[in-house]
């Protein structure tokens, strides 16, 4: 997966413009956007992330161990507790955390542990333990957004309860989707290049495996 490697100093610009875009359409979306502290359900069932996304969460469990270290150990109890549980039915390398990429692999993948909280979530206080360095997919979830360019508007199904197609529109967050390819693409090809592979192909995992060293 991701070796030990430095985040590219794009990202702080990357993550800069992305919680900018998000507190504008939270402005143009009002009541409309139900997003609030201790709504988790997106907070449940696995998803992919990309290397940035992974080398982020492990930056920022490095930083928290400094910072403050009985968070980052339960946190880390709670990936190892999670990967226990759900690690038998990973499809892919169980041991580097890489998703397959197969079409069986990818198939078993849209059923993987799809109600399992992501162990970044506290239990306790319903809010993530790792909010500040948490992955795209969940800067972006919750208003309209376009996952992917040339993705039709989609937003998370407990907003924009009742609001037309026009009304939704008007809230769009923008997302920089060519400076992340960048980025992750410069990851991907430090990570080959660390490995002696040469290669630099996107190779995508899960939160439970980039939590934990």
């Amino acid at each position: 997966m991701l070796l030990v490697m430095k985040l590219p100093d794009g990202d702080r610009e990357l993550v800069q413009i992305v919680d900018l875009a998000l507190a504008n359409a939270a402005r143009c979306a009002g009541p409309w956007l139900a997003c609030r502290p201790g709504c988790t359900q997106c907070c449940h069932g696995a998803f992919a992330i990309n290397q940035l996304d992974a080398l982020r969460l492990r930056t920022g469990m490095e930083a928290l161990r400094t910072e403050n270290p009985a968070i980052a150990e339960a946190v880390k109890k709670r990936a190892r507790a999670w990967l226990t549980e759900f690690g038998a039915d990973f499809p892919g390398d169980p041991v580097t955390g890489v998703l397959g990429t197969s079409d069986e692999e990818q198939e078993r993948f849209e059923d993987f542990a799809n109600d399992a909280p992501c162990p970044a979530l506290n239990p306790m206080t319903g809010l993530c333990d790792v909010y500040e360095w948490r992955p795209m997919t969940c800067r972006v979830f919750g208003p309209p957004v376009r996952m992917n360019q040339g993705d039709d508007l989609g937003c998370c199904e407990l907003c924009f309860v009742g609001a037309t197609d026009d009304e939704i529109a008007a809230c769009e967050m923008r997302v920089p989707h060519e400076l992340e390819a960048g980025l992750v693409a410069e990851v991907s090809g430090a990570a080959g290049r660390e490995e002696s592979s040469g290669d630099a192909s996107p190779r995508e995992t899960i939160v439970a495996f980039a939590l934990l060293p």
